[in-house]
């Protein structure tokens, strides 16, 4: 067992990464104690990480430990970069002031962008996930998950896209899949296990690229991508006009009595690049 303590000179609310990660009835997280437990594959190798908060929104201090020391660099990187700790979210505050949400990043200071802990099941669950609501969304995937992944000392690890990609659709038809959405799964799945689309690339490419890519395959459209681009990769200048919670987040804000268009949206966003990602997290926070 292994322990580093870890300390941000930045803004970061991990406390709101916390409630967020709770969503997922999945996920290993206790919100009152601030900690999580996190899957971590490297190579054949599985690991589990436990992140512990340990100071405040103004100063963010961490406990990371996990049990194999031959992997510690390799486990602080991930973190790193899955939590995000190497922005600066005091500028991103900075680049608020003085906006018209200069109110709202003050009520929510230090939001981050909250990542999912896999790629390869960021872009499955995202496909699992759309247009469902979020109650029967969670069921399904939670299903999915307790089916076909693996639980290790209470923390579940994905299903690989290996895996996915030999399941008959009627197994999925079983768990209340649709038979298209179920398609979607595997074939998208059969996709990556054969390396027709290659995530670790694609997270190397710009958003356009990305988006050419993966807009061509059956079952993924702008939804899809624009969430997995943003709680995939965790990429900071996306706000999905299309969402209803962004949308019903800013009729609350300017107390509208509709919600807005898509062209009051865009003109309301203008000035918020290249952190937009960051100012829908806050809009999505202010009505959760």
């Amino acid at each position: 067992m292994w322990e580093e303590k870890v300390s941000l000179e930045t803004l970061y609310d991990f406390d709101y990464t916390l409630y967020r990660i709770s969503f997922d009835p999945l996920l290993s997280v206790n919100i009152e104690k601030r900690w999580v437990k996190i899957p971590f594959v490297y190579g054949e190798e599985r690991h589990i990480i436990h992140v512990h908060a340990v100071g405040t929104t103004e100063q963010p201090r961490f406990l990371v430990r996990s049990q194999n020391a031959e992997r510690k660099e390799e486990i602080l990187q991930y973190i790193y970069d899955l939590f995000q700790w190497y922005e600066d979210v005091t500028k991103v505050m900075e680049h608020f002031r003085g906006t018209n949400l200069d109110k709202l990043f003050n009520q929510y200071p230090g939001t981050p962008i909250v990542r999912e802990f896999d790629l390869y099941f960021s872009l499955i669950k995202t496909i699992i996930h759309q247009q469902l609501n979020m109650k029967f969304a969670y069921v399904l995937s939670t299903r999915f998950v307790e089916a076909y992944g693996e639980k290790l000392d209470d923390v579940w690890f994905y299903p690989t896209a290996e895996r996915v990609a030999n399941i008959p659709v009627e197994e999925l038809r079983e768990l209340q899949f649709s038979g298209r959405k179920a398609e979607y799964v595997i074939d998208t799945s059969k996709m990556i296990a054969e390396g027709q689309i290659n995530l670790e690339k694609l997270q190397q490419k710009s958003d356009e690229e990305i988006f050419s890519e993966l807009i061509n395959v059956r079952g993924i459209g702008r939804w899809t991508i624009e969430n997995w681009l943003m709680f995939g990769l965790g990429r900071k200048d996306h706000f999905p006009k299309a969402d209803i919670g962004i949308q019903n987040a800013v009729k609350t804000y300017l107390n509208m009595d509709r919600k807005p268009t898509m062209d009051e949206l865009e003109d309301f966003s203008q000035g918020w690049e290249p952190y937009r990602s960051y100012s829908s997290l806050t809009l999505w926070r202010s009505i959760e």
